[in-house]
């Protein structure tokens, strides 16, 4: 039997879900996409350039920094999700999870195009 088959036959409930979130990262990157466009992560640098891309990755970085401080403090003050203003400890996991990914883009110089 393939590996894969087996995991999915396995583990159905997570495999499922996993693709739900996943579908849930394109769904919220399309949206901030449509807002704010892709210069937003590139800082309106020239993402052929290294020092650019480099620029950009190092903004990514603050970002997915401050989502994580964020989430720290919500986890040691033990805040209930009806407890947390603004975003919800889920939103901060789908932005940390789409971060990751544009970094990819980005160090693969495919942010952009």
């Amino acid at each position: 039997m393939d590996k894969i088959k087996k995991v999915k036959e396995d583990l159905p409930i997570t495999c499922e879900s996993f693709e739900s979130l996943t579908a849930q990262m394109i769904a919220v990157f399309l949206s901030k996409q449509a807002m704010y466009g892709p210069d937003n992560i590139s800082l309106g640098g020239d993402m052929s350039d290294e020092k650019d891309r480099k620029l950009a990755l190092l903004g990514i970085w603050f970002r997915m920094n401050d989502k994580i401080q964020r989430m720290q403090n919500i986890l040691k003050k033990d805040f209930s999700d009806d407890e947390v203003e603004f975003e919800p400890l889920e939103d901060s996991y789908l932005d940390l999870a789409n971060y990751a990914i544009i970094s990819l883009l980005v160090k693969r110089e495919i942010w952009g195009k």
